[in-house]
């Protein structure tokens, strides 16, 4: 009986220790949470992970004592909830970071926590995501703290193309802190309640002068629209994990798996005839790339990445008869689908995120070239341009393309062409590929001849009306083999998921080196 009576009491003990720690920093710092409609960390994991799945660890970690400790209690957990659960039926790796606990501020015990869950990802080969809401490092622990975000930097670095890493800004994250969701592959914000900033508003108004306020400085809509550090910002922590959700549904658990297949109801053979009549007889004239995208995909169901920034150019993922693509794709609505260096680098991290992931690519091209000016030259649009053709000729990957207009000069070729080891190119009817644009190109050719007639701007039109009907046209290209067929754009879809199916085996590999000298 006494065996029995002391089990009792140690299962009692147990149990209120995981009351104590399931409270986090009490119920005045939860109220506190919920008063800056936040939820707390344990409310956000159970929003993300399938219910009743989520098996934390170390919930009885905590921490150590300091030199200039203020305050003599200790958090079961101490800043962070770590563990690991189920997202869409699979395996997925979570830490949240406890913001009624010292503000969120990440400890030695905190930085160990999230490093645990993080060795355990890569030894099982499973996706990460962090919950950010955190003031920093822990002042009073020093060098401490520090090295753990080091700690967590290197994993963050050794985990990228290994597994997928999300991060989801949801509080503060500032300083050092940034530079783990830097390295992250997505990152997800809530707008109103994240921010992300190297130097606060008290600092920059400490040394420059300029008055501005949190959001503002790094809030959703900056990262998200402006600096493209934000690749995704929704209105409400519900929506934001919902969407979280939906983009791990695409993707694969690690770098060895394939992406996972959704279902196959879609007709495979769906023609779509609106297609013929989408692009303008105009070529100056614009339309939308996102109609060309839903109609081919399946049930049109198209996740848009980075959406505000850099809208030149679309990227995203969706799926070709159950398969997973990830979609890039000029788009002519807005500058005319011109390639700046925002969208170079938008581009060219997403090709790299999708090679690393055994994602294949479907590119549509509508490219007038490279964005002229000083100010893009000033800005590197050279080194920066060469980071999208870099990662193009570098993918493995199948890559699909499909030329709907044009493509004038070197964007041609970096858009997924043939020379790029592009494996199936088509082109619509109304394809045309040039070094530059009918009229560019008669002004230089005839430039002589032009400047002589009695009327340069009608001899300038004919001119370029004869180079349009003369080689504005896929045929010349398709004639080399730089492009593979020249296609009904209502047959878009079924095309592109034969071709899947013929690339499904693809196996392409690179010179034997420790990695290449991407222009960054």
């Amino acid at each position: 009986m006494a065996v029995h009576r002391k089990t009792s009491e140690n299962l009692e003990e147990l149990e209120r220790r995981r009351e104590e720690a399931l409270k986090g920093g009490g119920l005045r710092r939860i109220q506190q949470q919920h008063a800056k409609g936040k939820l707390t960390a344990r409310e956000r994991v159970k929003l993300l992970v399938d219910e009743s799945t989520f098996q934390e660890l170390d919930q009885f970690a905590t921490r150590r004592p300091t030199e200039f400790d203020t305050d003599p209690q200790r958090y079961p957990g101490d800043a962070v909830v770590t563990g690991h659960g189920r997202i869409n039926g699979r395996p997925t790796f979570v830490f949240a970071q406890d913001f009624t606990v010292f503000g969120g501020s990440l400890s030695e015990v905190v930085g160990e926590k999230i490093c645990k869950i993080m060795d355990l990802a890569m030894k099982n080969g499973t996706p990460v995501v962090g919950l950010n809401d955190s003031g920093g490092a822990r002042i009073q622990e020093g060098v401490l703290s520090l090295a753990g975000y080091g700690d967590i930097f290197l994993r963050n670095t050794l985990a990228s193309g290994v597994v997928p890493q999300i991060s989801v800004i949801l509080g503060p994250c500032a300083g050092g802190a940034v530079y783990s969701p830097a390295i992250t592959d997505f990152v997800f914000m809530v707008k109103g309640i994240g921010q992300m900033y190297i130097t606060g508003p008290d600092v920059i108004k400490a040394v420059t002068g300029e008055e501005i306020s949190h959001d503002e400085l790094g809030g959703a809509d900056s990262h998200s629209r402006l600096s493209g550090v934000a690749h995704f910002a929704f209105d409400n922590e519900e929506e934001c994990m919902e969407q979280v959700r939906r983009l791990l549904s695409f993707l694969p658990q690690n770098n060895m798996e394939d992406p996972p297949l959704g279902d196959t109801f879609d007709d495979p053979g769906r023609t779509e005839p609106d297609l013929r009549t989408l692009v303008p007889d105009d070529s100056a004239k614009a339309y939308d790339m996102k109609e060309v995208i839903t109609r081919v995909v399946d049930h049109g169901d198209f996740m848009e990445v980075h959406q505000q920034f850099a809208q030149n150019i679309i990227v995203g993922f969706a799926r070709l008869n159950g398969r997973t693509v990830g979609v890039v794709a000029q788009q002519p609505a807005y500058l005319a689908g011109v390639l700046d260096i925002d969208a170079s680098v938008k581009a060219a991290r997403f090709v790299r995120f999708c090679d690393a992931f055994n994602i294949p690519l479907l590119t549509f091209v509508d490219v007038p070239g490279f964005m002229p000016g000083k100010s893009q030259e000033y800005g590197g649009i050279i080194r920066h341009g060469a980071k999208l053709l870099y990662a193009y000729a570098e993918a493995t990957v199948p890559k699909l393309t499909v030329l709907t207009r044009k493509a004038y000069g070197g964007a041609y070729v970096v858009m997924s062409s043939k020379h790029l080891r592009g494996d199936v190119n088509y082109a619509w009817p109304t394809a045309e590929i040039a070094v530059m644009g009918p009229e560019g190109a008669v002004s230089v050719i005839f430039r002589d001849r032009i400047a002589k007639a009695e009327d340069p701007s009608l001899v300038r039109a004919q001119l370029a009306e004869e180079f349009r009907e003369q080689f504005a046209n896929p045929y010349i290209a398709a004639a080399h083999g730089y492009l593979d067929d020249v296609i009904d754009p209502a047959e878009t879809r079924p095309k592109l998921i034969h071709a899947m199916d013929m690339l499904q085996n693809k196996r392409d590999s690179l010179p034997p080196k420790k990695h290449g000298n991407i222009p960054l």
